[in-house]
């Protein structure tokens, strides 16, 4: 049986913005892009929260909603200090950490002697070093596996922790509402719901082969989370599987030679980015993502182990032609090969991901980074 911690810092970019600015405490405050620039908001505090503000949501929004709101725009290199310093923590007590992101990240402690072997009093102390040593709060949950430790990572937020011990799964999991399955966003969480399914319990009733029928391939992940089952290990050693870059314009670009200009930038950032990534996988497709003016997007990919400037723009062209609107967004990356096995290794969010990633047809997961 193991005995997981997902450790999940409280607020992260907001909570390292009060730490170093002390007049930051007790007001509304946000961390994203000016609202003139269609930013959107990478985090907020509690206070702002009370207002309706959230993470991904678009900067003029949150300021509508709170017109007090602080906006600050993001330090990143604050941010990766206090990680790398919350990092060295986790690994006084464990060799499997395996970070998500700056402030989140599961630890295995199967087997760990610190503490008594108390997962609860390991993540109870890591916490309070977080507190004492890095000046941020941080919640975690403590379960047998990753995805029921996540899910009780939100439990007691901000600044707690709360275990489900293996004899109390099969109850926390059932009662739970099916958008908090791994993997499942707005998109699937909706579909469940018009199948009349709104909880772990409900989807219990389902087959293998019926949501298999419905779903695909996670059919069968969506079998075994909502029974509280969960194989993942822990992986210290995350490698990358897709690298990209991407960039919102203001005004719009109105027209493919507007959109190939922008491209031909992006790839200069591209190309810096991809020399600094180190032990990198071989190339396996390259792609362009556009996202329209009426907030519709695509993405055209091809195999390309190699790709160059004409393979990009290419692409570029095949996406803009399905629907020839004026363009907010652009990105363009590569991804990288499977390994031997066919086995895909978790991504590293490098950028900024979309705001709302579903498993139809793939799942993925993170706040902007």
């Amino acid at each position: 049986m193991r005995k997981i911690i997902h450790c999940d810092c409280d607020c992260f970019y907001a909570s390292v913005e009060m730490r170093d600015d002390p007049t930051l405490r007790g007001r509304p405050v946000a961390v994203g892009g000016r609202a003139e620039t269609r930013g959107v908001i990478a985090t907020c505090n509690y206070e702002a929260r009370a207002f309706g503000v959230h993470s991904a949501m678009p900067t003029a929004r949150a300021l509508q909603l709170c017109p007090q709101l602080v906006l600050l725009a993001p330090d990143f290199e604050r941010y990766r200090e206090a990680s790398r310093r919350i990092l060295a923590i986790y690994h006084d007590y464990t060799a499997l950490v395996e970070p998500l992101s700056l402030d989140e990240a599961y630890l295995d402690v199967t087997g760990v002697e610190r503490c008594r072997g108390s997962a609860s009093l390991m993540a109870q102390e890591i916490r309070a070093r977080i507190r004492a040593e890095v000046g941020i709060t941080a919640s975690a949950g403590i379960a047998p596996n990753k995805f029921i430790a996540k899910v009780a990572s939100d439990w007691n937020k901000p600044d707690g922790q709360f275990v489900v011990r293996p004899q109390d799964v099969d109850a926390f999991v059932a009662a739970l509402p099916v958008k908090k399955i791994f993997g499942v966003g707005k998109v699937t969480a909706a579909k469940l719901n018009r199948l009349g399914v709104n909880t772990c319990a409900d989807l219990r009733a389902w087959s293998v082969a019926e949501l298999t029928r419905e779903f695909g391939s996670f059919g069968a992940s969506l079998h075994h989370l909502c029974r509280g089952v969960d194989e993942r290990a822990v992986q210290p050693d995350r490698v990358r599987k897709s690298l990209s870059v991407e960039t919102t314009y203001t005004p719009d670009l109105h027209d493919l030679a507007a959109c190939r200009a922008g491209l031909l930038a992006l790839l200069e950032d591209f190309h810096r980015r991809f020399e600094r990534a180190r032990d990198r996988p071989p190339v396996h497709k390259a792609f362009v993502k556009v996202r329209f003016s009426d907030f519709s997007r695509t993405t055209a990919e091809c195999v390309a182990s190699a790709p160059d400037e004409a393979t990009w723009l290419r692409l570029l062209d095949e996406a803009h032609a399905r629907k020839a609107l004026p363009v907010r967004l652009l990105g363009v990356g590569v991804r990288f090969a499977e390994e031997e096995g066919g086995e895909r290794p978790a991504q590293i969010p490098l950028f900024e991901p979309e705001p709302e990633l579903d498993p139809d047809p793939a799942h993925d997961a993170a706040e902007p980074h």
